[in-house]
């Protein structure tokens, strides 16, 4: 019986404890599928944040170029040019019915007349821009003028009549329908005109103010030069000698160098700041030979102390005595002439390699100096 009980107790144990296990496993997997599910909606979150913020970027910017193209649209030059333009159009679309109907009602066949008196006029006037794009002579531009003038005239003249005989109308509503027409058929031609000489005049005025502020000035600050100059332009045959090689002619004959704007005074400053800059380039003796004693030491502080010793101590000193010393026997012998030292080999001491270096640095680094006959 104890032995059924302890299995039984053994197996209420280990159903207790795999009944533990499976409620953990199964917490864990609950768990893991919340943290999973958690990570998924931060990660859409931060999607949609991202998506928001390239949106909001994105109509920014939108918004901006919008922005700049309405500038660009607004401006005083874009609104004259389109405002003509629109002008122009207008003019067309008032006068040329009005030629039509005054034609056909005299003969069919007169239907081309209107488009070839309109025509000619639009024709005409993009002939004088391209005379002006191309700065042909000035009768071309104005042989071209007076032909627009003239076929926008007999257009208005063609359009006034035809609203004077208007059916219906009052005397004073006839005359102002005809001066009405006359006025938009010349419109188109005239704004188009004034359109293209200011185009023209403000092109032009800016290059042109420029050249002759620099012309001016030129002048006011070298009036010598600019009288040889002249001198020289004249003496020359007509067209040869072009007025720039003139000035720097004049340049070289007044000031001496052939560049323009260089003079005796500024070469003489070039040069100085040439030699203050190789000066400041290359170190003075002083410096090379100070130079070269640090780093001797170094080399001699590098060294071991026997060898640092054997190298200031020479093996045979020059400057010790060589008269041996008296004693009282030499001193009541008669006196001789000591035996002056000689020089043997091996006396001075050697060259250390560092002081070997310093000097060839020393000799390759000194400037040397060559004076010209």
């Amino acid at each position: 019986m104890s032995s059924y009980r302890d299995e039984r107790r053994a197996d209420q144990a280990a159903a207790a404890e795999q009944h533990r296990l499976d409620a953990a496993a199964a917490e864990e997997r609950r768990a893991e599928r919340q943290r999973t599910a958690d990570e998924r909606a931060a990660r859409l979150r931060d999607q949609a944040r991202a998506t928001k913020a390239a949106d909001r970027a994105a109509r920014q910017d939108r918004r901006q170029e919008r922005a700049a193209r309405r500038r660009e649209a607004l401006t005083p030059k874009r609104i004259y040019r389109n405002g003509t333009l629109g002008l122009v159009v207008a003019s067309g679309l008032a006068s040329l019915p009005a030629q039509v109907l005054h034609f056909v009602g005299i003969s069919p066949l007169l239907l081309p007349i209107p488009f070839g008196v309109e025509g000619a006029a639009w024709v005409m006037s993009a002939g004088v821009a391209y005379a002006d794009a191309r700065q042909a002579p000035a009768w071309v531009r104005w042989m071209l003028r007076v032909l627009v003038a003239a076929c926008a005239a007999f257009a208005a003249s063609i359009n006034y009549q035809y609203g004077l005989h208007l059916p219906g109308l009052s005397p004073a509503d006839a005359t102002a329908a005809g001066w009405g027409l006359a006025a938009v058929t010349a419109l188109g031609p005239v704004a188009f005109e004034i359109r293209q000489w200011v185009s023209t005049f403000a092109a032009r005025d800016e290059d042109e103010r420029a050249r002759r502020k620099h012309a001016a000035g030129r002048r006011r600050k070298n009036r010598g030069v600019h009288r040889v100059a002249d001198r020289l332009v004249y003496a020359a045959p007509f067209g040869t000698l072009p007025a720039e090689d003139a000035w720097t002619r004049a340049w070289a004959i007044v000031h001496g160098p052939t560049a323009p704007g260089m003079t005796p005074e500024y070469e003489q400053r070039a040069v100085s700041s040439d030699l203050r800059l190789h000066e400041a380039r290359t170190p003075s003796p002083e410096v090379v030979a100070r130079r070269a004693k640090a780093r001797i030491g170094r080399h001699l502080y590098a060294l071991p102390c026997g060898a640092q010793n054997a190298a200031h101590k020479p093996a045979k000193p020059q400057l010790t005595v060589q008269v041996p010393p008296t004693t009282k026997k030499s001193l009541r012998a008669p006196r001789k002439r000591p035996t002056p030292p000689r020089r043997r080999k091996g006396d001075s001491p050697r060259f250390h390699p560092a002081a070997k270096v310093a000097a060839a640095e020393t000799a390759r680094r000194t400037p040397v100096v060559t004076e010209q006959i």
